[in-house]
């Protein structure tokens, strides 16, 4: 056990319970043996609770969607592509759960058999002990941060593509009534139908107001972006003779190409996820942090408090991974033989009320009631200092 072969080497007394910068170098060689086994000790539990997760998640999602599978006609390979696919977002949740059971178990174990109390029988502080756990946590953030930000959301579009691949169902946004609303330049769009793969409009409906205060009515067949501009075929436009007044036709072709119309399919394409997650309420994922920004840039007023709150989430959420390191020390670490059932009933116990407070927190926030930041940092504070409390007073 590492904390024998410290205290037999008597390498890590020291008064200040830590190892200094200047220690000799049996000290140094001593703490990186000890974070590599109590990095070790972690791994394992680690990667069961998330295979074990993932597991349960899969054949889940499997049977409860029998009847579309069947209905997309998907072969062996293409369900195994698809439970590919739906992986990063089921690691979005699972994966603070999974480090916090993991954690408890690991930590538990130790306790159970004496290794913390003879690792700080030597010296060594319960801070320095967790080390390796902090930074495990630091690095499941990062991940954290990456899958919500980059990896789930394609890894919808893909589900999405691979449910389409047999019955020839084009991915398109459908949404009640589409429409993209440009306040920047005071320009509404309506139309029955985007595809955002080629950035074509279908049936588009442009409105906006001339810098003479004149109303204007663009409508085409389809519309497509190409070469920076848009392209509008079988066009008409109207527009007032006087403001307030009666649209008249102003002209009418095949092919009118509008370059002064700056909106982008990518642009209309953000709007319309982001109307959709509004749309859902309670979102599974986190909106990207890119959409969100670029939100902001198209629609600087719209949904402020919505979009505030989700962009201070999107921030916050990844350092859940931080609080499960905080929270879990304090439950796995005292000294004692106790049954390992505890880490397991106080993870479940656990998880519960930080979904909870999260949970009436966002919903406080995007109704306005608290500040963005607040709503969604709250959570993280509460527990964090709650971890950082019971830690110190850990014997």
């Amino acid at each position: 056990m590492p904390g024998v072969e410290l205290a037999q080497g008597g390498t890590v007394a020291a008064s200040n319970k830590s190892c200094p910068r200047d220690a000799p170098p049996n000290t140094l060689r001593a703490m990186r043996l000890l974070d590599r086994y109590l990095f070790r000790e972690l791994l394992a539990p680690l990667a069961y609770s998330l295979g074990g997760f993932l597991i349960f998640w899969i054949s889940y999602n499997l049977f409860t969607q029998l009847d579309e599978l069947q209905a997309a006609k998907l072969h062996f390979w293409d369900v195994v592509e698809l439970c590919v696919a739906w992986t990063p977002g089921f690691l979005v949740t699972a994966l603070p759960i999974a480090l916090l059971l993991a954690l408890l178990y690991t930590l538990t174990h130790l306790a159970r058999h004496n290794e913390i109390t003879a690792m700080r029988a030597t010296g060594i502080s319960l801070w320095r002990i967790s080390v390796p756990y902090f930074f495990m946590g630091f690095v499941a953030s990062l991940a954290l941060f990456a899958l919500n930000e980059f990896s789930a959301p394609r890894s919808d579009d893909w589900a999405t593509a691979i449910l389409g691949r047999y019955i020839h169902k084009a991915p398109v946004a459908a949404q009640k009534e589409p429409r993209f609303q440009n306040d920047r330049s005071h320009r509404i769009w309506g139309f029955t139908r985007f595809d955002y793969r080629t950035g074509e409009l279908f049936q588009p409906q442009v409105n906006w107001i001339s810098p003479a205060g004149l109303g204007r009515e663009l409508n085409a067949g389809r519309a497509v972006f190409t070469n920076g501009a848009w392209v509008f075929f079988d066009a008409t436009e109207d527009a007032q003779a006087a403001p307030g007044g009666q649209f008249k036709p102003l002209l009418q072709t095949n092919a009118l190409s509008v370059p002064e119309f700056t909106e982008t399919p990518r642009e209309i394409h953000i709007q319309m996820k982001i109307n959709e997650y509004e749309r859902l309420g309670i979102r599974k994922k986190l909106v990207p942090l890119a959409d969100i920004l670029d939100y902001f840039r198209i629609l600087p007023d719209a949904r402020a408090q919505w979009l505030r709150t989700e962009l201070q989430q999107h921030l916050a959420a990844p350092w859940t991974c931080l609080v499960v390191v905080l929270i879990a020390i304090p439950f796995g670490a005292p000294s004692g033989r106790r049954n390992l059932f505890f880490g397991v009933a106080g993870s479940i116990f656990i998880c519960f009320l930080y979904i909870v407070v999260q949970q009436v927190s966002i919903a406080m926030g995007s109704g306005g009631h608290w500040p963005g930041w607040l709503a969604a940092w709250l959570p993280n504070f509460v527990f964090g200092a709650a971890g950082l409390f019971l830690t110190a007073r850990v014997r």
